[in-house]
């Protein structure tokens, strides 16, 4: 909770007044009773009409201060709430960009979409009714005990020997519910979860008749939350009723006291009347407690989760010897005995690989699924690092290399086409934020997308769905392409982004990225492709077993054959 309130730093001034005007309408309410025994006593024992009317104008007067008062502290702590939600909001969005993939394994995408909305948003109210509500319920009970004892000491003694009983008692209900309430957020992540994966997968679903088995799943999920959520509010609801009994009780014996002070002149009927009415605004108070023990259990699990992604160290960045002046100027890539483990796993993916890519050169990667050919292109822009080996571009250790100096200069395609909600103009531009209309019409040409653009109503301005849904998967694939060409990188990796392209769209691609001066990396399953490579590399549980071109792999490996005659037959083998 601390790591988190040093966001209200900034709004300091704006908490400070806010509190003023707290303790400006905590200050009138605890002089009104007090007032009301002087009118009592005073005015109405004696019928004195004048003393009614100069205490009662000066409580209407106070009553105006309190008023204004209340609307200028809802201003102030809605202005710290909201501006201290909206930094840590945009701080745990900073610290989520930082994250290595390594890192994103620890916290699921729902789980990071919840604490960057419920958890902060709990955070928000939790600040604002404190500094309007929540603040001023605990202040009013302790200072309607201090007044009370001004009033009358005996008659207070009671109210002095109930509250502290009643604080305890809801303490531990606090203590507990903060567990209880955590394990909601969790539940609260576990809907999110199924729901995501459901509106991603909404296709599939459908295809598959699958509806029923994602409703009780949904089922399911919505609930454990619900039970939790009943469990944790049971536990809040018993505060109230126990409150009751205390407060009722204590009103009980302090009328049933006084009569006898009062006949005896130890008391007037004012003191009386005014410890009662303090007695009410106690219980008033007190009653707020419970929502007071909800709020700041939610808050203190919201902030823990909070918390941790915060504190979480990422392990993938630059390192001391990492040098700002190091470029890339041709994009010569040298792997020397790379061995690489995902992490919290001990299995190697990839076991021992030496290659060279020469500046330049177009590297096809060729292997069966799970042999490594995408983890071994998540190494080059060091999206994880390595376990053993050396990696080099520019015959310089990457790791010497700042991130974002090794990063911008990376034209990166992934296999699954991930377009964003905005402009085609908008997403090719996208991967370089400078670029001309010039630059965005010629990395589409070269894409081979430029004609289908041209041929839609609003051509470049035309608006994408959500992961660009009202395109077609090899649209998606050139588009893609499309923004990592605009780069003007001297590297490009292209992980299967291909694969949608029929044989003479990927000619016309490959034949366009000629006049790009960069090291191109393709992994592809297609023998078309890699028979125009300079080099091909033949990946199989994670190793290297062969690498050549294609009429040197046709001679030397019977694996790469195998391939070759499944896709074009046998007969063509010689052809």
């Amino acid at each position: 909770m601390k790591k988190v309130l040093m966001f209200l730093g900034p709004y300091r001034l704006a908490v400070f007044v806010a509190l003023f005007f707290t303790l400006t309408e905590l200050a009138v309410e605890l002089l009104q009773p007090f007032l009301m025994a002087r009118i009592i006593d005073d005015g109405i024992m004696q019928g004195d009409l004048s003393v009614v009317m100069l205490w009662g104008g000066i409580m209407i007067g106070m009553s105006l201060i309190a008023f204004a008062s209340g609307i200028l502290n809802s201003f102030y702590a809605a202005h710290a709430s909201q501006g201290m939600g909206y930094d840590i909001r945009s701080k745990v969005f900073e610290k989520v960009q930082s994250f290595s993939f390594a890192n994103f394994s620890q916290f699921p995408a729902s789980s990071l979409i919840t604490r960057m909305t419920s958890d902060v948003t709990q955070l928000q109210n939790t600040v604002f009714m404190s500094l309007r509500i929540m603040l001023r319920a605990p202040l009013l009970v302790i200072g309607s005990v201090i007044m009370a004892l001004l009033v009358n000491v005996k008659l207070a003694l009671i109210l002095v020997v109930a509250v502290p009983l009643l604080i305890m008692f809801l303490m531990w209900i606090m203590s507990k519910a903060g567990r209880l309430f955590r394990a909601v957020q969790e539940k609260l992540d576990n809907v999110n979860s199924v729901v995501q994966e459901n509106l991603s997968g909404i296709r599939l679903i459908k295809a598959f008749l699958r509806r029923k088995h994602e409703a009780e799943r949904f089922t399911e999920a919505s609930r454990n939350l619900r039970d939790k959520t009943v469990a944790a509010l049971r536990l809040i609801e018993i505060a109230m009723p126990v409150l009751l009994l205390i407060m009722n009780v204590s009103i009980m014996a302090i009328l049933w006291f006084g009569s006898f002070e009062t006949a005896a002149g130890g008391a007037t009927v004012g003191e009386v009347v005014a410890i009662i009415n303090y007695t009410t605004r106690m219980t008033g108070a007190l009653s707020v407690f419970s929502m007071i023990i909800m709020i700041f259990s939610r808050a203190k699990a919201s902030s823990q989760r909070i918390a941790d992604v915060l504190e979480t160290d990422v392990d993938l960045l630059d390192t001391k010897e990492s040098d700002t002046g190091n470029k890339i100027t041709s994009g010569k890539i040298t792997f020397d005995s790379v061995s690489f483990r995902y992490p919290e796993t001990d299995m190697f993916v990839l076991k021992n690989i030496s290659f060279e890519a020469k500046a330049g050169e177009r590297i096809a990667i060729l292997g069966a699924t799970g042999s490594g050919k995408t983890s071994l292109f998540q190494l080059i822009p060091r999206l994880y690092d390595l376990d053993e080996g050396t990696i080099k571009i520019d015959d310089k250790d990457i790791r010497k290399l700042k991130l974002k100096t090794l990063r911008r200069q990376i034209g990166f395609v992934p296999q699954e086409a991930m377009l964003f909600t905005g402009t085609l103009k908008d997403n090719i531009r996208w991967g370089k934020e400078d670029a001309s209309m010039d630059e965005i019409v010629r990395a589409a040409t070269d894409a081979q997308i430029h004609d289908t653009i041209m041929e839609l109503p609003e051509k470049y301005e035309t608006l994408l769905g959500q992961k660009g849904v009202n395109l077609s998967g090899g649209q998606k694939q050139r588009l893609s392409i499309a923004r990592a060409l605009i780069r003007a990188p001297k590297i490009l990796l292209l992980d299967d982004s291909t694969s949608a392209l029929d044989v003479k769209t990927e000619k016309r691609l490959l034949d366009a990225m000629d006049s790009y001066s960069c090291t191109t990396l393709m992994i592809t399953q297609k023998i078309s492709t890699t028979m125009n490579a300079d080099k091909i590399l033949l990946l199989e549980d994670g190793e290297l077993i062969a690498e050549g071109n294609h009429e040197e792999l046709m001679e030397i490996s019977r694996l790469y054959r195998k391939i070759y005659e499944s896709q074009f037959g046998e007969d063509n083998r010689y052809a």
